[in-house]
């Protein structure tokens, strides 16, 4: 079976790598640079060296078998360590939190730069718009958030359409900030702190190095209340909410960014994936399932179960 998965992110390998497992010809279409999507990391260079940022995806737990299982080869292959700063289960991607995902693309064929606007059904099989290279495809999995799924499953599956447009996802503001010298807060996690749900001191993370780098994410109230301010207005204000948080001023920071999500955190339907036998359609991601890192991986292996059962 020859698959064409749009969305290269934890869903959609781990589909992709299943699939393989048993043969088939997997191709993952991806709309980024590289590697990352919601487990992002964007890494900056300053007078004090590169500042790094998980500005994403935080941390990840295990609780299933399978998925510590898959945890355990990915420690083994040093692309995860424990955060004891947040939790005996808590880990985190190194160096980055996208060290995941490049980890399992690189085991993949993935054609990043690639942002598909349709999927289209012909009598010779199923083909990616746009995509030059003109391959047919035997299957077709949606594997991005779920109100990007929506409008590329509704002409070929008004249910599974339905079933994305009813998954809403909570967006989230974050902000990055590097220093040249540590800041004087003690903890290195802050959790619902007047407009800030999380912030976290992202250099004291396992693997990292670099100058003193903080992420700092709005709560999801806030981030809808304040969607379609300037980047600059909400940096500003949460700046001034992690400065509240420290017992002397804040020197300048060397860096100050910041990024919406607009698709940061989902309610998961609990479904697990959806797969269209007939049409050779199917979705995965964490909205399928819940909002965890673990759940994307799930929802992706579970779809590839199913699409393997037809074979």
């Amino acid at each position: 079976m020859k698959v064409a998965i749009v969305g290269a992110g934890i869903a959609g390998l781990s589909c992709a790598l299943r699939l393989q497992q048993d043969g088939c010809s997997v191709t993952l279409f991806d709309k980024g640079r590289g590697a990352g999507g919601r487990m992002a990391t964007r890494r900056i260079e300053t007078p004090a060296g590169e500042a790094a940022f998980d500005h994403g995806a935080q941390y990840l737990t295990m609780r299933d078998p399978a998925f510590a299982a898959a945890m355990q080869a990915w420690e083994a292959a040093g692309v995860v360590a424990p955060w004891a700063a947040v939790g005996a289960d808590a880990w985190v991607g190194t160096p980055g939190m996208n060290a995941i995902v490049k980890h399992l693309a690189a085991s993949a064929e993935v054609r990043w730069n690639s942002l598909v606007v349709q999927v289209c059904k012909t009598a010779a099989g199923w083909t990616i718009d746009p995509d030059a290279t003109g391959d047919r495809f035997d299957a077709v999995v949606i594997a991005t958030p779920a109100e990007q799924a929506s409008p590329l499953l509704a002409p070929h599956d008004q249910a599974m359409a339905s079933e994305a447009l009813a998954c809403r996802s909570a967006p989230c503001w974050t902000a990055m900030f590097a220093f040249d010298t540590p800041l004087a807060i003690r903890p290195d996690v802050i959790k619902n702190a007047g407009i800030i749900g999380w912030a976290a001191r992202n250099s004291a993370k396992p693997g990292r190095h670099g100058p003193e780098s903080w992420v700092v994410q709005a709560t999801p109230d806030w981030s809808i209340e304040h969607l379609e301010e300037s980047v600059d207005t909400v940096v500003d204000r949460l700046q001034a909410a992690l400065a509240a948080q420290s017992s002397e001023d804040l020197p300048t920071p060397i860096v100050r960014a910041g990024h919406r999500w607009r698709y940061a955190r989902t309610t998961g339907a609990k479904i697990g994936s959806l797969w269209n036998a007939e049409e050779r359609i199917g979705a995965a991601g964490d909205w399928l399932l819940a909002p965890r890192i673990e759940s994307a991986w799930l929802s992706g292996r579970h779809l590839a179960e199913q699409m393997l059962a037809g074979i």
